[in-house]
């Protein structure tokens, strides 16, 4: 038998991890605070104990839920008070080793780190209130635990994460059942004259396909979509999805994008839809407008503006949960309604995801059991193929029947008739993937999103302190992502294989689990932020963000991440309040996450420098011309993101401070040279560009001891290199991550030393893993002959490198 892990544990799980760290006890023993923390760490291990039951009762007993988010919400402020704990403690060690002496700590710190790190009289006072405070909550909050005879060591065998390879953005019609004939009929409508007669008042027919949440509309769009019939019968089809926010502009702009390509410049919707005619014009089209809400017909008027040039023949199809919606928008006498499942159907899409190479005899023995499982997900394909994938890899009989008992079928949740059955899903997730999954509500329905930054995400957050030794955190993460998007909780948009989004219901999910503690404000349908909301997303501006946006954070003073979300057309200056900057951001103390990408700011407040938990900044397609010295106070900072912040020219002269710095995005910038003391930044994994300096800059041996730097990398300013030797100690050849790999020289070839040159280039042998390596403006003498060597031999292919040699010197 197995059950399911409480998330709540999943926080004390770092808690009492940090509390047993040998430097912050160090340090705790310093500040005499040894005996409190010891004092946190057994009341957590007895409220552990319960924690399984109590997740199991919370949604049936709203008093236990009060309690559990209670206890979350007093984690998250035990996390964050051993957090500041950990970052003095960590700091003593650097500065004056591990052997420091403990009584010297504080009066040791120099004052190059106060902005950061206040005095100890200072740090003392506010450290102990809260302590104070932390130990009389967690006090009561043990005491409550008894009202609700919780029971200690409910629990049995969990499902473990596996490594399973992640599904492909195409559709796979063979995990597709029952809409054979849905298919058919639309698809030969499409192809018929009478769809052509079919025209409507702008000449195009609309063809809506009706159903409600998770019944697969979107899955019976695409495999119409992707019939090569369709294909070869329309001169160009085009995907996109709409959601709850219909902005005109928006879509507009992104039907141009799919026909175009390239983004189109203009602002208005009137110079749009003057191009998208043009596109359009004389053309037979197909287009898919993918879960629309919009219920307003003057949107709807406007939108189709320049529908009527396209050739006889065009067609939309619009998947919408609501026939109202439906009526506004078809041509058509009626709609097509998609109907849940018969059992038959889905059975077999349940035993697909289930039964997936299991043995014979052991599918024999579950069958009975899954067919009663069947039954319970109504014919919803959704929930068919979350409990599927949730299964297969169990084939013993108590933890099928462990899901089948489970009374959390029996649930009446208020969001959704089908909820319960996905949430069984979430139910049985490891405790680290369950805190994940619940971190992506913080995004908006249908917003697009990328593994690498969700992943970074996590990272910033302390979500992934499971990673193990022989892993790297970010390994861990992509561990994590395969993990939930293999269960189905995540899945890959249409029009990119790098691309992720959720569905509706599953996002629906993910808000139901995480509550109080995860926002995301739209000004279209308002969001509370509480003083217990540690996670929070905004739908940005389209022009000017105005102060009075804000003003719901006041209260969130423990808020970790502050994200803006794009949803649609989005202006490229996009202006933010001084008052979000400089006042409300300071405020925010326990900011993990903090992006200010995309906004047209030229400078960020030194005050920025104490927000001493911070781990990602992004600053990319900003303003910014300088960066302010604070920010090398930033000691946990794991992740720095400027691409495309086309005015900065210079980087803070002690960023070699930032030693947990692992992600450093300078590409598109305007850099003259890296500061001294780079190398310093010894745990980067990314590090898109490194511009060698001249006198005062920093020289390119500063790249030793940069051993894990992966992905892509541009050397420019070669010219600048004096000694060919510190070429030689950046040690190139040892960097085996790497996948690309740009050498730049100045295009002036005016008084370069080209023997010189040959001599650097020489020195510049990149690791053999390379997959494309580009030489720019190289004037040397010759090529060294181990730009023949890095060719892998032909039998392995996928390891060869690509070789481009841009606008050298001809002699």
């Amino acid at each position: 038998m197995f059950v399911a892990e409480a998330a709540v544990s999943s926080i004390f799980d770092v808690v009492l991890e940090k509390l047993v760290a040998a430097p912050l006890l160090e340090y705790a023993r310093s500040q005499n605070v040894e005996a409190t923390l010891q004092k946190w760490k057994r009341i957590l291990l007895h409220i552990e104990a319960v924690l399984t039951d109590a997740e199991q009762k919370q949604i049936r007993d709203r008093a236990v839920k009060l309690w559990l988010d209670d206890l979350k919400s007093l984690a998250y402020d035990m996390e964050d008070v051993l957090d500041e704990f950990n970052t003095e403690a960590n700091l003593q060690i650097l500065i004056h080793g591990p052997q420091a002496s403990t009584s010297k700590v504080h009066k040791l710190i120099p004052t190059c780190f106060a902005a950061c790190h206040p005095t100890s009289v200072i740090f003392n006072a506010k450290i102990g209130e809260k302590i104070k405070n932390i130990t009389r909550e967690l006090d009561a909050v043990a005491k409550r635990k008894h009202d609700f005879h919780l029971r200690e060591g409910v629990g049995g065998l969990s499902f473990k994460m596996e490594k399973r390879v992640p599904t492909t953005s195409s559709v796979d019609e063979s995990s597709i059942y029952g809409r054979d004939a849905e298919k058919e009929a639309i698809i030969q409508f499409l192809l018929s004259e009478e769809a052509s007669r079919d025209n409507g008042d702008n000449g195009v027919s609309v063809v809506p396909i009706v159903g409600m949440g998770g019944v697969g509309k979107t899955t019976l769009a695409q495999i119409i979509y992707n019939d090569k019939r369709v294909e070869s019968h329309f001169d160009t089809r085009i995907w996109v999805c709409v959601s709850d926010r219909f902005n005109v502009i928006g879509i507009t702009k992104a039907i141009l994008e799919a026909v175009t390509r390239p983004s189109p410049d203009y602002k208005n919707l009137e110079s749009l839809q003057n191009m998208l005619k043009n596109e359009l014009n004389g053309k037979r089209y197909f287009l898919v407008l993918d879960d629309v809400w919009n219920e307003k017909l003057q949107n709807w008027d406007a939108l189709k503006a320049p529908f009527s040039v396209g050739a006889q023949g065009s067609m939309i199809i619009v998947t919408t949960r609501n026939e109202y919606v439906a009526s506004l928008m078809r041509t058509a006498t009626s709609s097509h309604h998609l109907d849940v499942l018969s059992f038959q159907q889905c059975w077999l899409l349940f035993a697909k995801h289930a039964f997936a190479h299991m043995n014979p005899n052991i599918r024999q023995k579950l069958e009975p059991i899954g067919m009663e499982i069947v039954r319970k997900c109504k014919g919803l394909p959704l929930a068919a193929k979350t409990i599927g994938s949730l299964l297969r890899s169990k084939q013993d009989e108590n933890a099928w029947n462990g899901v089948l008992n489970n009374g959390i079928w029996d649930f009446q949740i208020e969001q959704s008739d089908f909820l319960p059955a996905l949430y069984l899903s979430y139910h049985y997730l490891p405790t680290n993937l369950k805190r994940c999954f619940a971190y992506c509500s913080i995004f908006t329905k249908d917003y697009k999103f990328e593994k690498r930054n969700l992943v970074l995400f996590w990272m910033a957050e302390g979500l992934l302190d499971g990673s193990k030794r022989e892993e790297t955190i970010e390994d861990y993460g992509n561990m994590c992502f395969d993990n939930l998007l293999s269960r189905s909780f995540f899945q890959q948009a249409s029009d990119d294989e790098s691309i992720f989004l959720m569905h509706d219901l599953i996002h629906d999910l993910a808000q139901f689990v995480s509550g109080k503690f995860c926002s995301s404000l739209d000004d279209e349908k308002r969001s509370q932020i509480s003083k217990q909301t540690r996670h929070s997303s905004y739908v940005r501006a389209k022009q000017f963000e105005l102060s009075k946006k804000f003003d719901r954070f006041d209260e969130a003073h423990n808020l970790r991440t502050f994200l803006p979300v794009h949803t649609g057309y989005q202006s490229p200056y996009i202006f933010l309040s001084k008052k979000v900057s400089d006042l409300l951001l300071p405020t925010l103390k326990c900011l993990r996450v903090l992006s200010l990408a995309d906004y047209h700011i030229v400078e960020l407040p030194h005050s920025i420098g104490t927000l001493k938990h911070l781990r990602y900044l992004d600053l990319s397609h900003t303003s910014i011309r300088r960066l302010p010295e604070s920010i090398t106070n930033l000691f946990n900072l794991q992740t720095l993101m400027l691409s495309n912040c086309h005015s900065l020219t210079h980087l803070p002269t002690k960023m070699g401070k930032l030693i947990n710095l692992r992600h450093l995005d300078i590409s598109g910038t305007s850099l003259k040279e890296m500061p001294m003391g780079m190398e310093g930044l010894k745990r980067l994994r990314t590090l898109t560009a490194f511009v060698v300096g001249e006198d005062r800059g920093a020289k390119i041996k500063e790249l030793r001891d940069m051993s894990h730097l992966g992905g892509r990398l541009c050397i420019s300013k070669l010219q600048n290199v004096v000694d060919a030797m510190d070429v030689f100690e950046a040690n190139l050849k040892g960097k085996e991550r790497l996948d690309e790999l740009v050498m730049q020289w100045d295009g002036d070839a005016t008084a370069r030393d080209l023997q010189k040159e040959t001599t650097v280039l020489e020195k510049l042998q990149p690791h053999n893993n390379l997959k494309e390596l580009t030489i720019e403006h190289y004037c040397g003498e010759k090529f060294p002959n181990w730009l023949g060597d890095i060719h892998l031999p032909i039998w392995c292919p996928c390891n060869s490198t690509i070789v481009k040699i841009v606008h050298p010197c001809h002699r």
